[in-house]
């Protein structure tokens, strides 16, 4: 029986019956079945000592299709893209786009589970970027704390980083704001309401 019709006998909500695997596919064009379990993902990733998922470990929670367990988990948040997994891996797959789609569909079904300091870096970034076209490194770590709430982490190193010079005090802009900013702005009517 579909979701749909469950609805209409319900008169409730319909349940979306798609899996997590599947909406993974649709959103990349990649089939999770390539990956064979081989660790090398792994075993590049600069951020495995630091994921309590490994690379590996998330395609294969995802091949099992068990979504809660993959949209709950900090890990996918610790992906640097940085696509070593994806330049390792002997079968051509690319982990770091099905790593990304678990973001897109973690943050459209459930932003309750995003972590608060990795949302917040998040926002305090692209709010940097918006504003000047560029990270203004003063302002992305005063913004970021006051979101994260971690307001006297590593207070200690700022004056040393001022004397160095490695923390302007005032920001610079880029020449081409306008274009930054007419981006933001396209990707903004693009995306679905949440």
């Amino acid at each position: 029986m579909s979701a749909d019709s469950s609805a209409a006998r319900t008169g409730g909500p319909a349940v979306p019956s798609a899996s997590l695997l599947s909406q993974v596919r649709n959103a990349t064009g990649l089939d999770p079945a390539r990956c064979y379990q081989c660790g090398k993902c792994s075993a590049g990733c600069p951020m495995a000592a630091e994921m309590a998922l490994k690379t590996h470990e998330i395609i294969r929670l995802l091949q099992l299709d068990l979504r809660d367990r993959l949209l709950a988990a900090e890990s996918i948040w610790l992906c640097l893209t940085c696509e070593t997994c994806t330049t390792r891996c002997p079968n051509g797959f690319d982990p770091a786009v099905v790593i990304d789609a678990l973001r897109e569909i973690t943050l459209r079904e459930r932003p309750d589970r995003v972590p608060r300091n990795i949302g917040a870096f998040h926002s305090a970034f692209l709010r940097q970027i918006r504003t000047h076209g560029r990270v203004f490194e003063f302002g992305l770590v005063a913004s970021y704390k006051l979101r994260s709430g971690a307001l006297l982490a590593d207070v200690g190193a700022m004056p040393a980083m001022l004397a160095r010079r490695k923390l302007a005090l005032v920001p610079r802009r880029i020449e081409g704001i306008g274009e930054v900013r007419r981006i933001f702005d396209e990707c903004a009517k693009t995306e679905e309401p949440r």
